[in-house]
């Protein structure tokens, strides 16, 4: 027999094998007999210091790490922008734009000079209000670079910008006011990347991934305290450049997380046998290269898992292009049952002040406990988000046996229908408590709008990962995000009106958006015909549960 060439079992011809392959083979068989190594057998694992690793995969404990990495980093870093106001305080005892500040005179007996700072309000409002901006349109090109060059390259993006936010933030001074531009855009955009980064964590976790998608997003909603955090420790003398100075430093765990505890390109869903990611310990990379020639054709390490599953999640086909999934009548209406009701949100926080002053006649006192009891509801938006998770996972538990493919999409998909209606009850409820003109049921509405908004984001994240193919979810969530950023912007004439011909009485603009936020109700009719739509063509085509081990069922692009 010729050389190079082994002899095959019957009926499958002669297989070639490299002189290299030959001489590897005879080492591996005398280390074998001296006990150093056992020889491979078909399908066997690489040797070496990450054998274990390779061989089981990610290990619960390296889930569970990522997972509560994960909130941590939410919950600490990702929307931090959010608690502005707490840090409007300290700016403006530290005399930012107070040159905008002109002298004025009082009405009184004698006149008085005084300060007229409403240039400087419109001066950290208007930071505000690019940043806050950045952090919904900027979703779609950060979930552009995602989806196209996966979790490592984001993130190293995200932890750059974020470092350069808090940077210009510990060396601004009140003569370089001017950097808080920047800065705030740069923390905003930093930190609705490593959220989007983060969300795939679900898919480690397949019966809770929506509970986890839905605890994310609570935390970034929580994430606001940390600047309420910065104000105290400001008032116990702590200066503003050693704080920030700490959160640049932060971003060597970033890294570190992203390194060891984070995937190259992105988790797949469903998770597939023995799924591993991140760097591993040393001598990883020469025995994962020996595995690579030792596998046999067609096995896949634990890095190159195909993303997508034979029959994608979404009930898509697989390859289903962006184009027909954002061009589609499920994505338009969801785009517009997350607008309506995210400007309903935004409007209160924008009109909650003069309300407030209108129902409590002027009395400062009560104001500003109102206020504080406001500010407090926020921070509960973690413990609230993850309700919306076990509505979405609800058909996930129990023992009966649960469905897969085509099937289980289907499932998901009709599962996100009671989410999506009780997201929009929610809000509609808090809409009718906000427009009760009577100081104490405001308590009451601060509660069902931190409910509602935990519901509302968490909600629209976990139902993008479920109706759609993954590997557009980054392009897919960061549309819906800058197209609700766009209708947010009516917020302005909105809050115009408010100021001027309604007299601060925002009563009948609250009767109006009533009737706004019930538009929402027609996404998840359309889900539910969707479903419908799919259900149907299963049972013509027989389910895979019914038909032969062969049969792929695929459902058509969602309409």
């Amino acid at each position: 027999m010729a050389r190079g060439v082994t002899q095959a079992p019957l009926g499958t011809g002669p297989r070639v094998t490299s002189r290299a392959s030959q001489g590897r083979r005879r080492r591996e068989r005398t280390l074998g007999a001296a006990g150093l190594v056992k020889t491979p057998q078909a399908g066997a694992r690489p040797v070496g210091a990450c054998a274990g690793a390779m061989a089981g995969g990610a290990g619960l404990a390296k889930r569970l790490g990522t997972l509560l990495s994960g909130l941590l980093e939410c919950g600490a870093f990702c929307g931090i922008i959010f608690g502005w106001a707490s840090l409007v305080f300290v700016l403006k005892d530290l005399g930012y734009f107070e040159g905008l500040c002109q002298p004025s005179a009082t009405p009184g007996p004698n006149l008085t000079l005084g300060s007229d700072c409403s240039g400087q309000d419109e001066q950290f409002s208007l930071v505000f209000t690019i940043g806050s901006f950045m952090n919904n349109f900027m979703t779609f090109p950060m979930g552009v670079v995602f989806d196209r060059f996966g979790t490592t390259a984001a993130r190293l993006i995200a932890i750059s910008l974020y470092t350069g936010g808090t940077l210009l933030v510990a060396f601004s001074t009140p003569e370089l006011a001017v950097l808080l531009f920047p800065a705030m855009s740069m923390l905003s955009v930093g930190g609705i990347l490593l959220i989007l980064t983060n969300m795939q964590v679900g898919n480690l976790f397949g019966n809770y991934r929506s509970i986890i998608i839905t605890l994310y997003n609570g935390a970034f909603d929580s994430s606001s305290a940390i600047f309420l955090i910065v104000k105290l420790l400001y008032e116990q003398g702590l200066s503003l450049r050693a704080m920030f100075l700490f959160l640049a430093a932060c971003s060597a765990w970033h890294l570190l997380r992203t390194l060891f505890l984070m995937p190259r390109s992105r988790i797949p869903y469903p998770l597939p046998p023995n799924y591993d990611y991140g760097l591993q310990c040393w001598g990883r990379s020469r025995s994962y290269r020996a595995h690579k020639d030792k596998q046999t054709p067609g096995e896949a390490g634990p890095e190159e898992t195909p993303l997508e599953p034979p029959i994608a999640r979404g009930g898509d086909v697989p390859g289903t292009p962006f184009r027909a999934c954002a061009c589609s009548w499920l994505f338009a209406w969801h785009v517009a049952w997350l607008s309506v009701m995210q400007l309903r949100h935004y409007l209160f926080i924008g009109t909650l002040n003069p309300q407030l002053e209108h129902l409590a006649h002027g009395d400062h006192a009560l104001v500003s406990t109102y206020t504080n009891a406001f500010a407090f509801t926020q921070l509960c938006g973690v413990l609230c988000a993850p309700w919306n998770g076990l509505i979405l996972d609800r058909h996930k538990r129990g023992k009966d046996p649960r469905p897969e493919g085509t099937l289980a999409a289907l499932a998901d998909l009709r599962s996100a229908v009671l989410s999506l209606a009780v997201t929009v009850a929610l809000c509609l409820l808090f809409s009718v408590l906000a427009a009760v003109p009577v100081l104490p049921a405001q308590f009451g509405t601060f509660v069902l709008q931190v409910i509602s908004r935990s519901f509302l984001y968490g909600g629209n994240a976990a139902f993008l990962a479920i109706a759609f193919p993954p590997q557009h979810f980054g392009k897919l969530y960061g549309l819906a995000m800058a197209l609700s950023a766009l209708v947010a912007l009516l917020q302005y004439p909105c809050v115009a009106l408010v100021q001027g011909p309604l007299q601060g009485d925002p009563f009948y603009m609250n009767l109006g958006l009533i009737t706004v936020v019930l538009v929402a109700f027609v996404s998840p009719v359309v889900v539910a015909r969707e479903c419908q739509r799919r259900a149907k063509e299963l049972g013509m085509a027989g389910t895979p549960l019914a038909g032969p081990p062969s049969t792929e069922i695929h459902a058509e692009t969602p309409h």
